[in-house]
């Protein structure tokens, strides 16, 4: 039997996510092609293309007409965070599969929306969770699941820049979704679910830390889990000495200490599948009582995420990063503002039905 054609895949925007991530992650994953990106800027999307090796593909100015645009089955949406909701409505409402960057939406009521009526009108919707299928983050989950430190008590997720200076972006300016922990800290509450779940409480402390920042840009969050903690954390103004992960259990303790390279790889020109693709020759570090062990990191691969859409579309696979998932990471991130406002811990708001629904869909990478 012939394969079906390619999935035909709309990307709106073409800022550094959609330039960096999207539009190499999509052009790399058969059965996918790359169709049309919206973007007021048609010059940039021609260079950007063509500097990666690229095909040229159609451009459409305004965000909302490459959102319904007939050409396209797949909507990827690469926008400011203040847009995500808008246009997957528009999109879902064109009949339009539908895959968003983090954050799925401002707050969890665009999201329980969104999730609505990706269910109404029968298409996929899904949140770009890419780093799922980090080098860092497979080593240590792996090692959690395998047992070798016993049970885990401590759990600690750092990711952590060095940029002292304020740049001139929607990220760091004033308004709805900005900010450090909407930036990273969908990242780091979507593989802590993955791992241990939905906590019993959240409690959070943000800040504005650099000269001229407008939003926090300092972010310490912890997950209550009976007697474990997690500890999610992301600083601008870190220039060495942190680890991505730290995790202490009754039996042993684990170190990762340098982040996944594909972003870099990516940043570089590399193309998604050559061959040091997502390797990682920076050890996971084990200490019990055995001594201390040096195990490899497996090979990240964030392509696998749009290799999962694909089947997820065509009925061969479920969907990767499901809507139950993304209300979930919704509820942390809005919870942890709360809580850091509030000045003390408090519990996610999610009805018994959302809930369930999460535990239902508990996807390994």
């Amino acid at each position: 039997m012939n394969d079906p054609a390619p999935i035909r895949v709309a990307l709106i925007g073409y800022g550094f996510a959609g330039q960096t991530f999207h539009a190499p992650l999509i052009s790399a994953t058969p059965g996918l092609r790359l169709e049309l990106v919206g973007s007021r800027d048609p010059a940039k999307v021609a260079h950007g293309l063509a500097a990666r090796g690229l095909p040229p593909v159609a451009v459409v100015e305004d965000p909302f007409a490459a959102a319904t645009d007939p050409r396209a089955e797949l909507v990827v949406i690469a926008t400011p965070n203040a847009s995500h909701a808008p246009l997957a409505r528009a999109a879902l409402d064109a009949g339009k599969h539908v895959v968003i960057d983090k954050p799925f939406a401002l707050d969890l009521r665009q999201a329980r929306e969104l999730s609505a009526l990706a269910q109404q009108r029968g298409r996929l919707l899904s949140v770009f969770q890419n780093r799922r299928w980090d080098s860092d983050f497979l080593a240590v989950r792996g090692l959690i699941q395998d047992g070798r430190l016993g049970e885990v008590l401590h759990f600690e997720s750092h990711i952590d820049r060095y940029r002292p200076q304020v740049r001139e972006r929607w990220r760091e300016q004033a308004g709805a979704g900005s900010g450090l922990w909407w930036d990273l800290g969908p990242h780091l509450v979507d593989q802590v679910l993955l791992v241990f779940g939905l906590p019993h409480r959240v409690s959070a402390s943000l800040a504005v830390q650099r000269d001229g920042a407008q939003v926090a840009d300092w972010a310490h969050v912890v997950l209550e889990y009976g007697r474990r903690r997690a500890i999610l954390h992301a600083s601008m103004l870190v220039a060495g000495g942190s680890a991505r992960f730290t995790v202490h259990g009754q039996r042993g303790s684990a170190v990762k200490t340098l982040a996944d390279r594909q972003e870099a790889q990516l940043l570089a020109g590399m193309r998604p599948g050559a061959l040091e693709w997502g390797r990682d020759e920076d050890p996971l570090i084990v200490y019990d009582d055995a001594g201390t062990h040096r195990l490899p990191a497996p090979a990240g691969d964030q392509g696998r995420y749009y290799a999962g859409i694909r089947d997820a579309v065509l009925g061969r696979g479920a969907n990767p990063v499901t809507p139950a998932q993304a209300l979930a990471v919704m509820a942390v991130l809005e919870t942890a503002e709360a809580a850091a406002a509030h000045g003390h811990g408090l519990s996610l708001p999610l009805s018994d039905a959302e809930r369930a629904a999460f535990a239902a869909d508990a996807i390994s990478p």
